[in-house]
């Protein structure tokens, strides 16, 4: 897959492989310059972002062919993030490393390829990601067998992309630092499988196979290296520290699989507290606890303890700030309240406050042209339910998309019988109505006061909303 994209990326290439060439020769052996530099195929915005550790390093704009070009002149090697909203991949620099990427939005993880100093690494590490995620789409049915067959299929998967790395490895010849994020990309998808398997399976069948579990079946915990602060805002390694503090809180008490529940999610809070010494990296890992908490669909109104114990631990101030907003978000958003106003626009161009149309029992339901399976397949789904329930109105907010991709994306569906309005700044309705996930539902009656404000539309019991 990657080699068929360098026949496209090749256009790309000649407009700055002159650039590139006259980087290397000004290259000194003790400067750290390096170049980023890329095209954006139908591009969301006007720029990308290059962030280290999650913070934004620089701004850099598209020109009017949609590629753009920076040189840093002093850029320490390491892992790095490029973002174009709202989606981000990581990008490895080495010293004097000069690296173009191309991306498609409208498929942006499968169409990222690199080009230049530092490509093969970087090409690799794409690589090794698209076989989890492939790998990640087949895990879940995994979790219903037995232990010894569990063990068996993953340890198999796990084979494979082993191979793999190692012979790239071996082809491509890196140093003992790109192997850190090498392996941690091969290794926590592996060791994430283990330590869901044991609070899934039971969840799934109501088999509780924890007695059943190797004695060494948790032996991996002893090789992860919890204070490196050069993973510490890694995806695999967030990912893998977030279901390892889930499955220990809930290996507490077996029969209680309440993975949102308050108690479990304090747990977590102290566990991380004792395990990780290393501030930066403890700081990072609660304020991950402490947003999947507060973004969960469940017991989002009795949370007060939960954010005292979190601010009692967490000593980084943008996080407080930025976890303090999204609790008191959710404050407002109680059963009875009016939701907060936010610029909404009709079709026509109008802008609309939302309160102003509810006239009767409403299902507000959200969509993106960033996933386009979940458009489809929330409109069809209401489309049923407007035939069993039409006492009430069903609106569709579009949010995280230009007006031209909505209107666009309208046009190609053409889904009839529901209200469609498009959300005028994602930024303020991502805070203001806590929309994280795109399969959130409110509820509001018909005096528009909320009735659920954290529903989901494909809960096997959401009906029940709506009958009561």
């Amino acid at each position: 897959m990657i080699k068929n994209y360098f026949k496209y990326f090749l256009p790309l290439s000649i407009v700055f492989f002159s650039s590139l060439v006259s980087c290397k020769k000004v290259f000194k052996g003790d400067d750290y310059v390096a170049y980023f530099g890329g095209e954006i195929i139908n591009p969301q915005e006007k720029y990308v972002l290059f962030l280290k550790d999650n913070e934004v390093i620089d701004t850099i704009y598209l020109d009017k062919n949609n590629r753009f070009m920076h040189k840093f002149d002093s850029l320490t090697p390491g892992l790095y993030t490029f973002k174009h909203n709202p989606e981000y991949q990581y990008v490895y620099f080495d010293k004097n490393d000069s690296l173009m990427v191309r991306v498609n939005t409208f498929d942006f993880d499968n169409s990222v390829v690199f080009c230049g100093r530092g490509d093969t690494k970087n090409n690799f590490l794409m690589e090794l990601y698209l076989k989890n995620e492939a790998d990640k789409d087949k895990m879940y049915d995994t979790f219903d067998r037995d232990v010894k067959s569990f063990i068996k299929n993953i340890d198999s998967s796990f084979a494979i992309r082993k191979s793999f790395y190692l012979k790239r490895k071996a082809e491509i010849g890196w140093d003992e630092n790109f192997d850190v994020v090498a392996k941690a990309c091969l290794d926590f998808h592996h060791i994430t499988k283990k330590e869901i398997y044991p609070y899934a399976h039971q969840f799934r069948t109501g088999e509780n196979v924890r007695a059943k579990l190797p004695s060494n079946y948790y032996n991996h915990r002893k090789n992860v290296d919890f204070e490196n602060a050069l993973l510490t805002n890694y995806s695999p390694f967030i990912k893998y520290v977030s279901v390892m503090l889930n499955n220990v809180a809930l290996q507490k008490d077996h029969s209680d699989l309440n993975e949102n529940s308050l108690e479990n999610n304090i747990e977590k809070l102290n566990i991380t507290d004792t395990l990780i010494k290393n501030q930066k990296v403890k700081n990072v890992v609660l304020n991950n606890v402490a947003m999947m908490y507060l973004l969960e669909d469940q017991n989002m109104y009795n949370n007060q303890k939960f954010i005292e114990r979190y601010l009692q631990l967490t000593t980084d101030e943008e996080n407080k700030k930025e976890i303090s907003e999204i609790y008191n978000s959710v404050q407002n958003l109680k059963v009875g309240n009016q939701l907060p106003e936010v610029k909404l626009m009709h079709r026509n161009k109008q802008i609309i406050n939302i309160n102003s149309l509810i006239k009767k029992p409403t299902v507000l339901f959200f969509w993106t042209s960033h996933a386009e399976s979940h458009f489809v397949a929330s409109h069809r789904k209401v489309n049923e339910l407007q035939a069993k329930y039409p006492e009430y109105e069903f609106i569709a907010i579009n949010v995280n998309d230009n007006e031209v991709n909505w209107t666009n994306a309208l046009k190609k569906y053409n889904f009839k019988n529901v209200l469609e309005l498009h959300a005028v700044d994602f930024e303020t309705i991502r805070k203001q109505w806590v929309i994280t996930k795109i399969h959130r539902i409110i509820i509001l009656n018909a005096d528009g006061t909320i009735k659920n404000g954290f529903a989901n539309l494909f809960d096997v019991n959401f009906e029940q909303n709506l009958k009561n």
